[in-house]
């Protein structure tokens, strides 16, 4: 193709945005004749139809008509949904009807049933996109086809943008961006929004057997902390005051195990003024649970039977009901069943790299192997250099979920030391698909070692780390009344939903943040 021929974007965008006007143009003079015709039921936008039945309910009612082409059932209903197809003969003119959950019927409106004025009203004033009610006789079509033989219609809503089509794949960023078309449109899209629903609802379920309770804490907070992130930082009008969103609910959930309520849960938003990518979003939601008179053990056993579970809900409906076994969206089958791995940080380390690496081995020693490695680590000490080596040398390794114990202290000043190992704090961090999934903690409950943990924090802050946690004086006070021994744990539940699906953390949620 020559230079001249060759096709110009541009003018191929400004040709489609002509075309959208143009269509926007004609579907507002429906919109207007609707709402000037009283005896069209209430213009194009009524504010309710008479439905008596769901698509879904119909199609599980009388489903069985499909097998015996041209039959009447003898019944009437009232159905609505949006319109996704369309063919209008002279005397005959068919509908595909579709409901929220994608299942879909079809509406024949034929010059006998509905008269010559409404049937040409029909063809005049509907589009693709529009909401229709229809109530007739359910049959089955010549071709064996679950159908509603219209005697009455009306417009439930019109809609003045076209869909786009429907059997062309849409592209990620309209599907990120616009999202309602993308549930439209794609059946995956519905059915992320149902496993997550049915995960969520198997969290708590699971809680309330093991005798958890529900509660929420606070996301505008005087003071963050819980972890070790940038927070967003706003301001309060009516105390004057500045004020950060939550980074994570922890020390207000400790407050109430403190308080009395040893089996506490909560699923709720976080919000983290940090990078964004295929596993991090600035706003995600985050479940965290704490149980006295357990360790870190007992609450990976916990978080274990916790994603098992949800792998069972997820499952519900397909050919892996009742397993372990999730697909992933690229077809792999990923097994989250049995008893999970559990391995030692610093053990696995030194197996990787070839040389052992304990807790006493020095800062000069690690920075020069993170050098070797080509590691860059923003103001290195010994647990943060620790854990970016075995990032660089095992995460790549696991082949299922696996337990990663005992992380190094520096890193982890909420939790409690080890109980045989200096130097490292009773802490595990869940992989799958090799991507942190959750992380648990033997919780530390002395208020004088918390305090010192605190002040190192403040040192670290001074030099320069804008993730450190300030001193929580109010939490420290909650501490000083006695925390029974706890066993916490935190996970991301985008990310549980990435473990089940196989998917990117933007297709996990349903209106993910866009630049």
């Amino acid at each position: 193709m020559s230079e001249n021929t060759a096709p110009n974007p541009a003018s191929h965008d400004a040709a489609h945005e002509e075309e959208i006007f143009e269509q926007k143009r004609v579907r507002l003079e429906k919109r207007a004749r609707l709402n000037e015709s009283g005896d069209l039921g209430g213009g194009a936008y009524p504010v309710a139809v008479p439905v008596t039945a769901t698509i879904p309910e119909v199609r599980a009612k009388f489903g069985h008509l499909e097998e015996t082409p041209d039959t009447a059932s003898g019944e009437t209903v009232g159905v609505a949904g949006r319109i996704v197809f369309q063919r209008n003969t002279g005397k005959l003119c068919f509908a595909s009807l579709q409901s929220g959950d994608g299942t879909r019927i079809q509406a024949m409106l034929s010059l006998a049933e509905v008269g010559e004025e409404s049937l040409a009203e029909y063809k005049e004033l509907t589009d693709l996109g529009d909401h229709l009610f229809v109530s007739g006789e359910v049959i089955s079509s010549r071709r064996g086809e679950l159908s509603i033989m219209v005697r009455e219609w009306q417009v439930a809503s019109k809609a003045i943008a076209p869909l786009p089509n429907l059997y062309t794949e849409l592209g990620e960023e309209t599907r990120v961006r616009q999202r309602y078309l993308d549930l439209i449109a794609r059946e995956q899209a519905r059915i992320n929004v149902v496993t997550r629903a049915r995960t969520m609802a198997s969290l708590r379920q699971t809680f309330a057997d093991r005798g958890f309770i529900e509660v929420e804490t606070p996301m505008l907070q005087t003071m963050h902390g819980g972890a070790s992130a940038r927070p967003f930082v706003t301001h309060s009008n009516a105390f004057d005051m500045e004020l950060f969103l939550r980074i994570a609910p922890e020390l207000f959930l400790k407050r109430a195990v403190v308080g009395g309520l040893e089996r506490v849960f909560e699923i709720n938003r976080n919000f983290r003024n940090e990078g964004a990518d295929s596993t991090h979003s600035p706003e995600f939601a985050m479940l965290e649970s704490y149980q006295a008179y357990t360790d870190y053990n007992g609450i990976a056993d916990l978080t274990q039977e916790l994603v098992q579970n949800a792998a069972l809900a997820a499952n519900v409906g397909t050919e892996r009901e009742g397993t372990h076994v999730v697909k992933w969206a690229d077809g792999t089958l990923f097994d989250l069943g049995g008893d999970w791995a559990r391995v030692s940080m610093y053990g696995s380390l030194s197996e990787a790299a070839g040389r052992e690496i304990t807790p006493e081995t020095s800062v000069d020693e690690l920075l020069a192997l993170a050098e070797a490695e080509g590691i860059e680590v923003k103001l290195p000490n010994h647990g943060k250099l620790v854990e970016e080596l075995w990032e660089h040398f095992v995460i790549d390794s696991f082949t299922g979920p696996t337990f990663v114990m005992d992380f190094p202290v520096e890193t982890s000043p909420l939790t409690r030391h080890h109980r045989s190992i200096p130097g490292v704090v009773e802490k595990w961090d869940l992989y799958v698909r090799g991507f942190e999934l959750a992380t648990g903690y033997s919780e530390l409950i002395d208020p004088v070692v918390q305090r010192e943990r605190f002040m190192q924090q403040a040192a670290e802050s001074a030099r320069g780390d804008d993730e450190a946690m300030p001193i929580d004086e109010e939490f420290l006070r909650a501490l000083e009344h006695a925390m029974p021994p706890s066993g916490g744990m935190g996970m991301g539940m985008d990310r549980l939903l990435m473990a089940l699906t196989g998917l990117g953390i933007r297709e996990t949620i349903l209106f993910p943040l866009v630049k």
